[in-house]
């Protein structure tokens, strides 16, 4: 068995991680912490834990400051504390997940500009392994720490991968994208309070989100690595809403074709062709034949991806959906965890989505 610590437990991705280790045959979650509920038995702060019967999260573990020493770390924190923590647990030996933004880049001025922070371990950027496994299972599973992508990061990039792998996207695009309340964290805030969400959607971060940097790193490192550089800056118009659900993110990408490109995909059946035959070993993205549904992926590691081409403007349309706190969070980050240990990258995810 491998032992396994949660840092920052009370968080959404937190709690969503205790739900999916519940059912993961080879880790045991042996320590968990949250500063402001430490000395607190799980089952008090979330009585639904009683309900499970598997001892791989037991509801009487009483949560720390501190977490003790683990295999394996999932560290929940958000910007700037989650690094000095990750810093902690390396140097005691233990791997680590990181689901916090502060390794996604490998830019340290990067970084600050977009989080307002000095990076407290600058050096670990050049080892830090991107973790989304359709992209670089091969260094995951040599790591010592690995940095969860993004939630809208990941729906972007599914949705976009394949067709730098083919050389055939421009480098204009747009990225409109929709997420469920979860993703602003458990933290009150005014704009998640359910009075001011609900009946009502909203943009926000128009001047730039967060996660636009990083959904600019690995198209560009796609590209290249697929042979077929930009030959001009990519630019990248990415638009976050906020909708009155819980989960889920549903992701509309549009791009320009390359002019070189458009005599070998000229059909939409072409284009998705193409994204089948590059999806075909992956477990959990798939390639449907509708538009998605986020509902489709509640509670379960899915990434749904439909690709189409608009034959009247000659321009790609990628419809990605995904739950924000399973393939967005915690169940990528297990996705990682088990191409660090060796293991299926599908142990403990076979869960089936909710529905209705």
């Amino acid at each position: 068995m491998i032992s396994v610590s949660i840092v920052n437990v009370t968080s959404y991705t937190g709690l969503e991680l205790l739900r999916l280790l519940a059912q993961h045959p080879q880790f045991t979650v042996t320590s968990v912490t949250a500063r402001s509920a430490a000395g607190i038995r799980l089952y008090e702060i979330f009585p639904q834990l009683h309900a499970g019967s598997n001892t791989r999260v037991a509801p009487h573990l009483v949560i720390t400051e501190q977490p003790e020493q683990t295999d394996l770390a999932f560290v929940c924190l958000p910007h700037a504390a989650a690094a000095e923590s990750v810093v902690s647990l390396l140097e005691q030996g233990t791997k680590v997940v990181d689901l916090s933004a502060d390794f996604r880049l490998r830019n340290a001025t990067l970084y600050e500009e977009w989080y307002r922070h000095t990076h407290p371990a600058p050096s670990l950027l050049e080892t830090a392994v991107y973790g989304l496994c359709e992209r670089y299972r091969d260094l995951i599973e040599g790591a010592s720490l690995v940095a969860n992508p993004g939630c809208y990061a990941t729906a972007a990039l599914l949705g976009l991968l394949p067709t730098l792998a083919r050389g055939i996207m421009g480098p204009d695009v747009i990225i409109d994208a929709k997420s469920g309340i979860s993703g602003s964290g458990r933290s009150l805030a005014l704009s998640t309070h359910y009075a001011e969400a609900n009946e009502d959607v909203s943009a926000y971060s128009l001047t730039g989100h967060r996660h636009l940097p990083e959904i600019t790193q690995e198209l560009e490192a796609a590209a290249v690595a697929g042979g077929y550089p930009f030959n001009r800056p990519l630019r990248i118009t990415f638009v976050p809403h906020l909708v009155p659900m819980t989960r889920g993110i549903l992701a509309t990408s549009y791009a320009d074709l390359d002019q070189q490109a458009i005599e070998r995909v000229s059909t939409t059946a072409e284009i998705r062709s193409l994204y089948e035959e590059y999806y075909a070993d992956e477990p959990f993205v798939k390639v449907v034949d509708q538009p998605p549904h986020t509902k489709w992926t509640y509670g379960n590691n899915q990434c749904l991806v439909y690709p189409m081409l608009d034959t009247r403007t000659r321009r790609l349309l990628v419809i990605s959906c995904l739950d924000n706190l399973v393939k967005g969070a915690a169940g990528q980050a297990i996705q990682n965890a088990n191409r660090l240990y060796g293991l299926p990258e599908t142990t403990g995810l076979a869960a089936v989505p909710l529905y209705p």
